[in-house]
């Protein structure tokens, strides 16, 4: 089987789609600028779509019928619908930690995502998870002690990952 990774611009597109969609739940209506703007609040400015990326992205939203338009004057303002709530439960059902006995999909997510290896495509996603761990806490606004207890339930996290790594190396393998 041949592995066709998405360009990093299809996965930006997707990401700023599903995005729109979540911004309108958690803050209702929104229009395209307002839509740029919390990307590039929420990347720490690396990233500030343009209208050729806002608007299409609103408006493929628009005909899915997972948000809907409403013009002010000049402004539009685009709202989820039942539909895209509907899209979003789904997606956050697919993405909670797995249930004790359902499937490892790893070595499938692995080849959709183009890497050859499970275990390096886990190592990339831990990576990139403590990256974005350590850039939440830099820019945290919540309290001192909130933080501290963030840091040290991430520190434990690992602890505990570490171990099985190193338990499942002795036994020879799989746990």
């Amino acid at each position: 089987m041949v592995s066709v990774p998405l360009r990093s611009g299809e996965r930006a597109r997707g990401a700023l789609t599903l995005y729109a969609l979540a911004l309108m739940e958690r803050e209702g209506p929104i229009h395209g600028y307002r839509l740029a703007e919390r990307i590039e609040e929420r990347t720490d400015g690396a990233w500030r779509p343009g209208p050729g990326a806002v608007y299409p992205a609103l408006q493929r939203l628009v005909r899915r019928d997972l948000a809907r338009r409403t013009r002010h004057g000049r402004r539009q303002d685009y709202t989820i619908t039942q539909h895209g709530r509907e899209l979003l439960a789904r997606l956050r059902a697919r993405s909670a930690p797995a249930r004790p006995g359902a499937p490892d999909l790893t070595a499938l997510w692995a080849e959709v995502m183009g890497a050859g290896d499970p275990g390096a495509f886990l190592l990339v996603r831990l990576r990139t998870s403590i990256d974005g761990l350590t850039l939440h806490l830099q820019r945290t606004t919540t309290g001192a002690a909130e933080a501290r207890q963030l840091r040290s339930d991430a520190v434990a996290e690992l602890t505990r990952g570490l171990e099985k790594l190193r338990r499942a190396r002795r036994g020879g393998g799989r746990e």
